[in-house]
């Protein structure tokens, strides 16, 4: 099987976990297990937070030994067996731990997974990163438009705004999608770029770059705009009427522009640069929130949400790009590892505890207003924060 196919197999699978567990996990926090809008703040920046500490290490476990799709293998299965705990733990403290620890492995596998795969597609043209990486989008939208159905006609249809029955068991699916998407990953090729080793001392020339330094305080900002409003969009939902199959289907049209522009950002990238794109995501980001704050209805909500795919190829792909062009090749798993930490990491955990709770406090309105302002600020900032990338000298 051509590395393409493999990359894009992966993709699909790994991703169609996260369409199981991500649209879902807020609404669950809060209607099947109870707990108060700062209680889910709290539960999902739990993720980040062990991502902080472990994300790193992994990164560095993965590029001093070269093996680097084994570990990626290694992380999927063990943060899909993981799972199994959120589905057992009962009461806000039991759920902050079992997530805590499925955190240590799954925060670790989207900048693994996208470190990998720059690795192995650098030499199959410039469309083919793009194209592996919609073949996640695709699984992710497949995997979150089938599970509320197949949940429904297990346990029954949810009423109006409320939580379906047997929500639970997105857990447990979660896991065996996941075990699905190790076995590929054992698949991945691992020789080439993919497995070339890091020498001490790498780290250090690393974080003293200028260009990546300034990239992971404008990581901070981005993900600390647009991570809360995401975690809690199910109540934002639901604030305005909707239910599951709501959300289900708003997640089609949210993805639908993400497709075409993951499958282009090649040639994105080659035409306008990776600051472009970031650019690009920021002022999409806040567009879509402060655009939010107004909407009344579904309708209005579904039409914002067209902006995620942007959101998601200019900050979370202009991102990683960046951090590809101006780190070390030796280095590209622990560059990846530090962007997710600071950005992902500290940005989501602070924008989840904040947007947490302004959200009990002053409402979703107010809440998506202040996060779609920032981001367009920070927008605006781009040019003047981050400098043309450029890789360090010394080659780790």
């Amino acid at each position: 099987m051509p590395p393409l196919a493999r990359v894009g197999a992966f993709w699909f699978v790994y991703m169609g976990a996260l369409g199981i567990f991500f649209p879902f996990f807020g609404l669950y926090l809060r209607e099947s297990a109870g707990l108060s809008g700062f209680e889910v703040g709290v539960v999902v920046s739990m993720l980040p937070l062990v991502g902080l500490a472990m994300q790193p290490l992994w990164g560095q476990l993965a590029d001093r030994s070269g093996e680097r799709a084994r570990v990626l293998a290694g992380l999927v299965a063990a943060g899909g067996v993981a799972q199994l705990g959120l589905g057992i733990a009962d009461g806000f403290p039991a759920i902050l731990l079992a997530t805590a620890i499925a955190a240590v492995f799954w925060t670790s596998v989207m900048p693994m997974s996208l470190s990998v795969s720059l690795a192995i597609l650098r030499s199959e043209g410039i469309h083919a990163f793009g194209i592996a990486r919609a073949c996640g989008t695709v699984g992710y939208l497949v995997f979150v438009v089938a599970f509320p159905p197949l949940l429904a006609a297990a346990f029954g249809s949810a009423p109006p705004g409320k939580a379906p029955p047997g929500l639970v068991w997105m857990f447990p699916s979660v896991t065996g999608v996941a075990l699905v998407a190790a076995l590929l990953a054992l698949r991945l090729p691992r020789e080439g770029a993919v497995a070339i080793r890091a020498r001490r001392g790498g780290l250090a020339d690393l974080l003293r770059h200028p260009p990546m330094l300034r990239m992971l305080v404008y990581s901070f900002f981005a993900y600390f705009f647009v991570n809360g409003p995401i975690q809690l969009f199910p109540l934002f939902v639901q604030s305005l009427g909707g239910g599951i199959d709501d959300l289900s289907r708003m997640w089609i049209w949210m993805v639908a522009l993400e497709v075409p522009l993951l499958v282009f950002s090649g040639r994105l990238l080659a035409r306008l640069g990776s600051r472009s794109l970031l650019l690009f995501g920021a002022i999409a980001a806040g567009l879509r929130w402060s655009g939010s704050s107004f909407a009344d209805d579904l309708a209005v909500a579904t039409a914002l949400g067209l902006l995620h795919g942007a959101v998601v190829t200019g900050l979370g792909i202009g991102a990683s790009l960046y951090v590809e062009e101006a780190v070390p090749e030796p280095l590209r798993s622990t560059g990846q590892a530090l962007l997710a930490t600071v950005g992902i990491g500290a940005g989501g955990i602070a924008s989840n505890l904040v947007a947490g709770w302004l959200f009990d406090h002053v409402g979703s309105r107010a809440t998506y207003l202040a996060c779609g302002i920032g981001a367009l600020a920070l927008g605006a900032l781009t040019f003047a924060i981050l400098p043309t990338p450029a890789r360090p000298e010394r080659t780790a």
